[in-house]
């Protein structure tokens, strides 16, 4: 039992009730003393010796461009459109003290939006007190449920089953009750349900006052954005607490919302490890924050939230191959120490995410995206109407605040009390922290990735995500081991492929790598080649290209040997060696290996391919086929101050987009892009038979391509291969967790018939909601 008061993040803390004016005040101090601090880093030894200095490259205030961390608002005003949804009224009239009022509209219960526990068709079976079955209002059943009296966590449970009857016997909420009656002391036992619990509950029950509009999904392939207020968000989220939303319990690939990641806690109660309760203790902390208790309610958030869902063509995407943006010109900051929440203040923090947004956050996982959402849990609501990302898709998150601190990384994760965000708000009150989810893919085998199809797939992944669309010049990128962890990726070639997109958009790159003080020795190393060989974005991406060839399809005795640092990067370093002291120069001084005449032709057969329409096309030396905007460099000349009015809400999108936004169905080849990790492993473990094959193949498509009946029949075999999730929501999320992180820290397994009993649960799952 813990003696602290603050060990479950539920106990009545004293908290700063400074004026809003003094918040701005602090602010400055803040963003100050950030500066100084690295200033007073950086003026210590210049040499790798120096212990008080943990970066290489450029200081932290080139990668702001020396300018204000806050110093320009690169976002216009929230306005409502066809593509941006705002569920509260704009303008805002009410005080910066008050929550902006919500908006009215016309409910809707359809496969377009959100189907809340609150809307009239909601029906749910009740069983009777004489043994029969009637049905009846979801909502009603779930107030007279929750305005009972709830004095522990045995009664907590029976009131969440009361109106979730189908998973009677299947959820045990063994986390919640370890935490409750077990981790907590007595007297913050009580406080939870004397307090803390009727505050979620009341909250949660004015769903129908506070969200009055339709929540519309961020389905795939559209652009998409919905804006809430902080107090909806808290409302929405108490009810996730309580397990209220329906249809999003069962994890059948055929249901409606198996695409959709999990948002009901239930998952979250029954998950065991130390993990899981520090998570559950960041998430009361969340609520004693944001709940209003009955008299006082000067604690309700008044700011905004805005998710935006970016979907791009794939057609429109970067000719790697044909990039002159220079990789040395990117200012690169890379430390050792620091996290991207903390030290990439005022920059696009990247979330190393699962393609189900939040990953394992509601069960084992508890990694940088997991953190990320339990520190910041206003970002768990994107769980409710975010479908998985696609190939070519990123969800950028705008104005979610921190609400605590913590300690840790996986089975040492440990909340650690309270945290203040004084990060400044923007004119539409969201706070100035924009985070962009992008997912790697899983490797199940090393080598797979440097395969140059799926090397392509995430850098389109990376570039979707950092591509801008603001009138200011726009910040920096925060970012790290992006995929490295349980995904196996490679950091010494996700760092490169980063910094190719980095250079392409013109963006400063800070990168984090965690306390590996060699991996930033090794990155900054290569990067300052690149800048004294002038290298640019095509050169890497053919030497990647060669490098793939070498371990995918040549040198058998290295294909076996998990590829390193050395051979990667001295891989690099020999080319542009062999560049600097050629036999044969191209025209734009590149090397001239054998393999160049294939290359040229793969090129030139692009571009006719391409057509007449490839001619009238701007940007094709910087390698985009359809340029974005003007995105100017960031080594030459300093960028102009421009007016705080950058393009407005409908220009949260990048140009390219994979649909119109109308109600067209799906472009049918996209459908058949590589998109599920699943497709991807089943890609990977090919990729033998493949390379062998590879001449042969590609023959027999080009004759396919005349070919009508050929063309059907590769259709019809592409379209029958094994589409959709091999496995289910509920196992993909846990099994990288289970298996352990890779963090050096061992973790323990599940029991085997705990894991029996979860997947037999799944297998009998039923929605429970009438009208399905």
């Amino acid at each position: 039992m813990s003696s602290e008061p603050m060990n479950g993040g539920i106990s009545k803390m004293e908290m700063d009730e400074s004026p809003a004016n003094q918040e701005q005040m602090e602010i400055v101090n803040i963003a100050g003393d950030s500066s100084e601090d690295e200033v007073e880093r950086s003026s210590g030894s210049s040499t790798g010796g120096s212990p008080e200095k943990s970066w290489r490259g450029v200081p932290i205030e080139a990668i702001h461009r020396g300018r204000h961390v806050f110093e320009l608002e690169h976002l216009g005003p929230v306005t409502s459109s066809n593509v941006h949804r705002v569920l509260y009224r704009i303008p805002v009239k009410e005080s910066p003290q008050q929550p902006p009022r919500p908006h009215k509209a016309p409910g809707k219960w359809d496969s377009e939006h959100v189907r809340l526990p609150c809307a009239p068709e909601s029906k749910y079976p009740r069983e009777n007190e004489d043994g029969t079955t009637s049905i009846d209002s979801r909502w009603e059943m779930i107030e007279r449920a929750l305005l009972q009296p709830i004095e522990s966590a045995v009664e907590l449970q029976a009131a969440i089953l009361s109106y979730n009857t189908t998973y009677r016997d299947q959820w045990n909420f063994r986390a919640l009750h370890q935490l409750l009656d077990d981790e907590l002391d007595e007297s913050e036992s009580r406080v939870f349900f004397e307090d803390l619990l009727p505050r979620i509950i009341r909250l949660a029950l004015r769903l129908p006052d506070l969200v009055q509009a339709p929540v519309p999904l961020l389905k795939q392939h559209h652009n998409s954005a919905l804006t809430l207020s902080q107090q909806q968000i808290a409302c929405l989220l108490a009810n996730a607490f309580l397990c209220t939303f329906p249809r999003r319990n069962t994890l059948k690939r055929k249901s409606e919302y198996s695409t959709f990641p999990d948002i009901n806690f239930n998952r979250l109660y029954q998950s065991t490890g130390p993990a899981v309760l520090e998570k559950l203790k960041c998430i009361m902390h969340y609520f004693r924050r944001v709940c209003p208790t009955e008299r006082d309610s000067s604690n309700v958030p008044t700011g905004a939230v805005t998710f935006v869902r970016r979907s791009a063509k794939p057609e429109n995407q970067v000719r790697w191959n044909e990039s002159a943006a220079p990789l040395g010109s990117v200012p690169l900051h890379v430390d050792a120490e620091g996290t991207i929440e903390d030290e990439g203040l005022g920059l696009l923090q990247v979330d190393f995410a699962n393609k189900y947004l939040g990953g394992g956050v509601l069960g084992h996982g508890c990694v940088q995206e997991e953190i990320r959402f339990v520190i910041c849990p206003e970002l768990l609501v994107g769980k409710l109407f975010t479908e998985s990302l696609r190939p070519y898709e990123a969800l950028v998150m705008l104005g979610a605040e921190r609400y605590s601190n913590y300690t840790g990384y996986a089975n040492s994760f440990e909340w650690s009390g309270n945290h203040e965000d004084r990060t400044p708000r923007d004119s539409s009150r969201r706070r100035q922290t924009a985070i962009v989810a992008i997912d790697a893919l899983h490797f199940a085998q090393a080598t797979h990735q440097y395969r140059v199809d799926l090397m392509e797939r995430e850098l389109n992944k990376a570039h979707i995500g950092f591509v801008h669309w603001m009138a200011t010049p726009p910040p920096g990128v925060a970012t790290g081991n992006w995929g490295c962890g349980a995904f196996g990726g490679d950091p010494y070639l996700k760092s490169l492929l980063q910094l190719m997109v980095c250079a392409q958009l013109g963006r400063p790159l800070a990168y984090y790598t965690f306390g590996n003080a060699q991996l930033r020795d090794d990155i900054h190393a290569m990067w300052t080649l690149f800048q004294s060989e002038g290298t640019t974005v095509q050169q890497l991406w053919r030497i990647l290209k060669s490098y793939s060839e070498l371990i995918m399809g040549k040198g058998q005795e290295l294909r076996k040997s998990k590829p390193t640092k050395k051979k990667l990067y001295q891989f690099i370093r020999e080319q542009l060696t062999k560049r600097k002291n050629p036999r044969g120069t191209c025209d734009d001084g590149a090397e001239s290996p054998s393999g160049d005449s294939e290359e040229t032709a793969e090129i030139e057969a692009s571009k006719v391919a391409s057509g007449s329409q490839e001619s009238s096309e701007a940007g094709v030396s910087s390698g985009i086929k359809k340029p974005l905007e003007a995105e100017g460099s960031v080594t030459g000349s300093p960028p102009l101050r421009t007016k705080k009015q950058p393009q407005q809400s409908p220009d949260l999108f990048a140009t390219q987009s994979s649909q119109d936004n109308s109600n067209s169905s799906p472009d049918p080849t996209v459908a058949l892009l590589l998109s599920d990790d699943e497709e991807a492993n089943a890609m990977m473990m090919a990729a033998s038979l493949e390379a062998k094959n590879e001449s042969g193949d590609s023959a027999t498509n080009k004759k396919s391509t005349n070919n009508s009946s050929n063309a059907a029949k590769s259709s019809s075999s592409s379209s029958s291969k094994p589409g959709g999730r091999q496995l289910t929501l509920l196992e993909m999320l846990d099994t990288h967790y289970e298996q352990g992180q890779a963090t050096k820290r061992p973790r323990s397994t599940p029991s085997s018939s705990a894991s029996k009993s979860r997947k037999e649960n799944e297998e009998n799952l039923l929605d429970g909601s009438s009208g399905k």
